[in-house]
């Protein structure tokens, strides 16, 4: 049986300037990390985490309201940023090169498909191309209208050991409102296209590697964030977390980010429910869905899980070791602002402004 497209059919398209499979774009955080830029953190701490992104002439077929890359968002797409984050551009062979020269630090690669007819062939490709020259483990966060229950196993077969969905919204309603309400055409996004791909990979690649990200702030409830996260851990299926952080110009561009101290009890309830093992029935919620304490839970306990820190650090796919691999600095908030996620293990001095943020007392109940 065949299992991969010739190479030459992969390449009878003519490619525009600084297309994928040729080009990609890197995280500024990877770009810095791989020196391919000057630069660096506000914080010294070791990164191996590197984040790539496909790239297109008429950009991503979707038109997500949030979105940095949203097709109706001004402006040419090699412009576009991507959770607020600048993209560079980099030759594939080049950035291959530079991971092979430095694998020693390398934790978790990942690559970011976006909707595009040509999307699923050059992931491939890329995969292929990094499989060929660096072992490091290989997740791909997939844009579920491209793909089907053959491609996941093709992607399996390339050797890639995770996948990412990028849910977002946590509700259909939610979903349909901001991903499939397209005003100027373009790939229609399907929530049941959505599942479907998580159930697949679910099969496919197994427990505890398959993720779905959501995004906290997109006008969800604190309610519909706690049940998704029981309803995936509950399956072995991991939420990742990211705080909306509005992209300018974009359609919800003048929606205010997450407030901090919501941010981060939706971290703490997530960390209960994963390694503690919460359920929805101990949170507490006002009528309006919103978390206003956590119960079954010793007053102590609450402030020994958020004084260990990890509940605030980004989440990610891990690195072989099974400690966190993908850390994408930056994923929730820019380099000139203060962490949202930490990429690292806070220190005290950064558990302490956590505390104030998270205002744990008033979480107890007794």
């Amino acid at each position: 049986m065949t299992t991969s497209t010739p190479l030459a059919l992969r390449r009878r398209r003519t490619l525009g300037e600084h297309e994928s499979p040729e080009w990609v774009r890197i995280s500024a955080a990877s770009a810095i990390a791989l020196g391919f830029r000057s630069g660096r953190f506000s914080r010294d701490f070791a990164f191996g985490g590197i984040n790539l992104l496909l790239n297109y002439g008429d950009g991503c077929r979707s038109d997500c309201g949030y979105c940095g890359l949203a097709r109706t968002r001004p402006g040419d797409y090699e412009d576009k940023s991507f959770i607020r984050v600048e993209w560079p551009l980099v030759r594939t062979d080049d950035l291959v090169e530079r991971m092979a020269m430095l694998e020693r630090r390398l934790t978790r690669l990942c690559i970011s498909m976006v909707t595009s007819p040509y999307a699923f062939e050059d992931t491939c490709e890329i995969t292929e191309r990094i499989r060929a020259r660096v072992r490091t483990p290989l997740s791909i966060l997939v844009a579920p209208p491209t793909l089907n229950r053959r491609k996941l196993e093709r992607f399996r077969r390339l050797g890639v050991d995770m996948i990412g969905i990028g849910l977002d919204a946590v509700t259909e309603q939610l979903f349909r409102s901001l991903r499939t309400d397209v005003p100027a055409g373009g790939a229609g996004l399907s929530w049941a296209k959505y599942w479907q791909v998580v159930d697949d990979a679910r099969e496919l690649f197994g427990p505890w590697k398959v993720n779905c990200h959501t995004v906290v702030g997109l006008g969800e409830r604190d309610r519909d964030l706690i049940e998704l996260f029981v309803r995936l851990l509950d399956r072995q299926i991991l939420p990742y977390l990211f705080c909306f952080n509005p992209e300018p110009d974009s359609r919800m561009g003048a929606v205010p980010k997450t407030s901090i101290t919501r941010w981060r009890r939706i971290q703490l309830a997530k960390h209960l429910i994963e390694h503690d093992g919460f359920g929805v029935e101990d949170f507490s919620f006002d009528d309006a869905g919103s978390l206003v304490a956590v119960r079954a839970v010793q007053r102590d306990t609450l402030l020994r899980v958020a004084n260990e820190g990890l509940a605030f650090m980004t989440n990610g796919c891990p690195g072989e070791d099974g400690s966190p691999g993908c850390t994408r600095p930056y994923g929730s908030y820019r380099a000139s602002e203060p962490f949202r996620d930490f990429p690292f293990r806070p220190t005290a001095d950064d558990l302490e402004g956590i505390l104030r943020e998270l205002n744990a007392e008033a979480l107890f109940v007794e």
